[in-house]
């Protein structure tokens, strides 16, 4: 039971219980204003710094909005620079791409002038080679026809004179020689000179020691090169032995003659590495002549050969000179004769004229007369007969 103000109420009373209920919630809502005035209190100072620091915020993002409007303007004439630039740019990359184009257009003309000169320089040089080519396999047929022809010593000697015969038919005329003469000892020379005495007819005989000087080049051991300077050695020497037996004849060579050497390597060779050969030839009085060497004695035989067909000539030439004298003192006399002639007609001409001279005065004094005014009686005048 509860007491108030004079009346008592029960607890179970809905009234009571409905006072006590509303008074339980004013009480509880005037606790919870008084702590949420408190909680906001305490809420204001503390937003305090935060009210201040979003106001810094605001201020910053003014500013970063600032800095983005002039970003943004900044950005803007970047872009109408960079656009410009590119503008620019492609301008200059059209002018360049132009003039690399035209550039390349005439380097590609030019190289290909130049690429149709040099293949046409090409063909004509291919077509070189293919001549060359094909003189070289015809001189190498003519090679291999050489070898064979000096592997066999009969072909060799027949080279040997063929060449021998070729290179005197040049340096001598024709009846200064005779080719394979046969001497009074029955032997054959491959060529005999006809020169006078002294020294008299000189023959010319080829050999060829090729087995011995290739035997000489292939060479490879000391004994081997001792063995093939032998061979070449007795081989030469035998040729100079032969030569000097059967060609020298007294009373009808010259006492001496010519070993015609057809190599100049062979020639070389003695002369270089065996100048005992030679010496040997030289004491049988039978002298080594390679083509070359051979030439230039030939040569020398042929101006022997030209003086002495000039002292053999020489009593007909006193003669026909002495004869071209006299014909010359003829001719003297003729001149002379002719001369007076001239003279006599010359004086008679001037006469002529003189006398052509005095007709024309005479002529042109009678064309100056007067007949009209000559008396009958004057001088000079003769009076014409009457009828």
């Amino acid at each position: 039971m509860i007491s108030f103000s004079g009346q008592t109420y029960a607890l179970d009373d809905p009234v009571v219980i409905a006072v006590l209920v509303g008074g339980a919630l004013f009480t509880l809502l005037f606790i919870l204003i008084i702590l949420t005035m408190r909680a906001a209190g305490r809420s204001a100072k503390m937003t305090e710094p935060m009210l201040y620091q979003m106001q810094s915020l605001g201020q910053r993002v003014q500013s970063l909005s600032d800095g983005q409007n002039q970003l943004s303007g900044g950005l803007t004439h970047v872009s109408e620079a960079q656009a410009t630039a590119q503008t620019r740019m492609l301008q200059l990359m059209e002018q360049r791409l132009a003039d690399v184009t035209k550039n390349m257009t005439e380097s590609l003309q030019g190289t290909a002038t130049r690429t149709a000169r040099s293949l046409g320089d090409l063909q004509q040089r291919l077509e070189t080679i293919d001549k060359a080519q094909t003189n070289i396999e015809k001189l190498s047929g003519d090679v291999l026809s050489l070898q064979d022809i000096l592997s066999n010593k009969q072909t060799r000697g027949a080279f040997g004179e063929i060449q021998l015969n070729d290179i005197v038919r040049k340096a001598l005329p024709p009846d200064a020689y005779t080719l394979q003469a046969t001497l009074s000892n029955g032997k054959r020379a491959d060529c005999l000179i006809h020169l006078p005495n002294p020294p008299g007819p000189i023959v010319i005989d080829s050999k060829f020691p090729l087995e011995a000087y290739e035997a000489l080049r292939r060479a490879a051991t000391n004994s081997e090169m001792i063995e093939a300077q032998r061979m070449l050695k007795t081989a030469v020497r035998g040729h100079i032995k032969a030569i000097a037996e059967k060609y020298i004849l007294s009373g009808e060579t010259a006492d001496g003659a010519l070993m015609f050497l057809p190599s100049e390597a062979v020639y070389a060779e003695l002369h270089a590495s065996f100048p005992e050969l030679v010496r040997d030839g030289f004491s049988a009085k039978v002298w080594i002549v390679s083509p070359t060497t051979c030439m230039a004695t030939l040569n020398t035989m042929r101006a022997i050969l030209k003086d002495a067909r000039m002292r053999e000539q020489a009593g007909a030439i006193r003669a026909t000179l002495k004869q071209l004298h006299r014909d010359v003192e003829l001719v003297v006399e003729r001149v002379s004769k002719l001369d007076t002639h001239f003279t006599q007609a010359r004086g008679d001409i001037d006469g002529i004229l003189t006398a052509a001279e005095r007709a024309g005065k005479r002529a042109g004094r009678l064309d100056n007369f007067d007949f009209e005014e000559l008396a009958p009686e004057s001088a000079g005048v003769v009076p014409l007969s009457k009828a």
